[in-house]
């Protein structure tokens, strides 16, 4: 495929599409086995003083309270922790597979691989898998993973089956080194960001529904009653981390996500006055833009402020995660701007 003086390598181009499919797939089956890791969680059950010594090359519960005394073998490990084990790996499978989608695209199209919405969107998707997998790499924290893995399926889906674009080169308007530079940096950062949104969403889940710890063994479902219809959903709830990590893990992400999208603004404006003669000019993608900041300066504010560190803020940053999904996707397809070229 010829267009202008550029070659579009079609083989590439092909290869790059079917490992975006096969990174959706992965995703999907790894976000899958966390759901379940969470709903088959369960803790352990040892007496009050026992511990876990090595005994003759074995693993036993020993009690503290009769010292040698041996009880028997010590507890198989939790079904949820060896899902939860099984579905990290997952994880990186799919993550390897999207980036090497992203690398073919620009390699078949001979420039930066993020020139309209469908690689927009999965440059997005792969940062903040990212994001996420270093955000949540504690063990405890991994299940998680699911939930930041939902969106991204979702919106990989989206831009796959309605956004997508064949490779081509990219109109006369983006051929700049500033495509690089500013729409990476805007990426990455709004992929922290996005991790950052679901776990506070997660943490007004915790403080609604997740206050009291119900063991969904107890909740068998009656027929007649329909007690425990939601069971699963319960075991999710309870077995999601408490409430003050979450609202950690939120608040470190906008740390980080947070000045670095400022700069890629920064860097769109220094682009702008380049290509349009003016830092800035009030159009529909650098307003929302500028909201979107606000509202995450507004975010850091209040998690130092007293009395607004817990729910307020949660909800400020929600509303900051909101605001960043609409700026990144619905403002290219239903608002007409300077930004529109990048749309479909």
């Amino acid at each position: 495929m010829n267009t202008g003086s550029t070659q579009v390598d079609e083989t590439l181009a092909r290869y790059s599409d079917l490992l975006f499919g096969t990174a959706i797939t992965v995703y999907v089956v790894a976000m899958v086995l966390f759901l379940a890791a969470l709903a088959g969680a369960r803790a352990r059950k040892l007496a009050p003083a026992a511990q876990l010594v090595t005994s003759g090359g074995a693993t036993v519960a020993v009690d503290d309270r009769a010292p040698g005394r041996i009880d028997g073998p010590a507890p198989r490990r939790p079904k949820g922790s060896r899902l939860a084990a099984m579905a990290y790996p997952v994880v990186f499978v799919g993550l390897i597979a999207h980036i090497a989608s992203i690398v073919l695209r620009g390699l078949a199209t001979d420039r930066a691989p993020w020139g309209n919405m469908y690689e927009f969107i999965s440059l997005t998707c792969a940062a903040c898998v990212v994001a996420g997998v270093v955000v949540l790499r504690k063990p405890e924290h991994r299940p998680l993973l699911s939930f930041v893995l939902l969106p991204v399926a979702l919106l990989m889906f989206i831009g796959g089956r309605w956004l997508y674009t064949q490779a081509a080169p990219v109109v006369p308007a983006l051929k700049s080194y500033w495509l690089a530079v500013h729409v990476s940096i805007i990426s990455i950062s709004s992929g922290v960001l996005l991790v950052s949104g679901v776990a506070s969403l997660l943490y007004l889940v915790k403080v609604r529904w997740g206050s009291t710890e119900t063991d969904a063994d107890d909740d068998a479902t009656d027929p007649l009653t329909g007690k425990g219809l939601f069971a699963g959903t319960r075991r999710i709830v309870a077995h999601i981390p408490n409430a003050d990590a979450l609202d950690r893990l939120a608040y470190k992400c906008v740390v980080f996500g947070f000045p670095l999208f400022g700069l890629g603004v920064i860097c769109g404006a220094i682009w702008a006055e380049a290509a349009w003669g003016r830092f800035w000019g009030w159009d529909p993608k650098e307003t929302v833009s500028f909201i979107a900041w606000v509202i995450y300066a507004a975010y850091l504010h209040a998690r130092a402020t007293a009395g607004w560190r817990n729910n307020a803020a949660a909800w400020i940053n929600v509303a900051g995660f909101v605001t960043l999904l609409f700026n990144l996707f619905a403002i290219n397809l239903v608002v007409s701007g300077l930004h529109s070229y990048a749309g479909l």
